[in-house]
């Protein structure tokens, strides 16, 4: 049985793959990002299953599923909170909840092994685009309020509603306000996302989160995309990626 490892932190990735191996299967590569996976499912024939975690190093890893038509199943690894084990469940996904232990492991592969028996019908088929909201706007949840941050000898407080736009840009997130100063952040643009409320904020591609409060104009973008103005930011465009315009226009209201 072949199967792929997606998992950004490579220690844990051949970890993994030392105990996968254990069990009788073969590895048939370890991919570490979400360009790098479209990459590979582009050029090569699917796996019998795939080990994956959630957050790699370059977005969450649903974001392959927007981009590929993936036809294997899935064991999630993950070092998420009771609401990714709380959405798993409801979707009926195995998932390994780091750090992997190897009778878990063992039972996963078994009940996977079980069930490949089995024709899955389309109705039982994995809703990726729902466990992906589940995970970042789960049920009863409180969202970040401000950002405390350290420039120079002092801690500044940025109240939320005083964003104008989150970015990425050379390894580093930033956090621009409406009276257009920007801040260095120590978290990646995923964990931010996380924080903030999915309702005043929306991430419109993988460099770009935006509140809805600070949109000051949307025009029409080549390809089907489209193009979001804000009030003082100047930097690169602002484009809401093709996947995205839909669920966008939905956020809009």
């Amino acid at each position: 049985m072949n199967v792929l490892i997606i998992e950004d932190e490579k220690p844990a990735a051949r970890l993994l793959q030392r105990k996968v191996e254990k069990l009788g299967l073969h590895v048939l590569e370890l991919l570490h990002s979400v360009e790098a996976s479209i990459a590979w499912f582009e050029t090569h024939p699917h796996p019998d299953l795939i080990f994956l975690d959630i957050q790699l190093s370059d977005g969450l890893s649903f974001e392959i599923f927007e981009a590929v038509a993936i036809k294997s199943p899935i064991i999630f690894t993950t070092a998420y909170d009771e609401y990714a084990l709380r959405a798993f469940k409801m979707n009926s996904i195995d998932y390994l909840l780091k750090p992997i232990d190897e009778e878990e492991l063992e039972t996963a592969v078994m009940k996977f092994k079980s069930r490949s028996e089995t024709v899955v019908s389309p109705s039982m088929a994995l809703d990726f685009e729902t466990i992906r909201k589940l995970l970042i706007n789960p049920v009863d949840r409180t969202y970040k309020q401000r950002f405390t941050l350290k420039v120079g000898q002092q801690l500044k407080m940025i109240p939320v509603d005083t964003i104008e736009c989150i970015y990425s840009e050379n390894k580093g997130t930033f956090l621009h306000t409406l009276d257009n100063r920007t801040f260095l952040l120590d978290q990646s643009l995923e964990q931010v996302e996380q924080e903030l409320d999915p309702s005043a904020f929306f991430r419109v591609s993988r460099k770009f989160i935006i509140p809805l409060q600070a949109i000051k104009e949307i025009q029409v973008h080549s390809n089907s995309r489209l193009k979001v103005l804000l009030p003082t930011y100047k930097g690169e465009e602002i484009i809401v990626a093709r996947e995205r315009v839909g669920e966008f226009k939905e956020w809009l209201g």
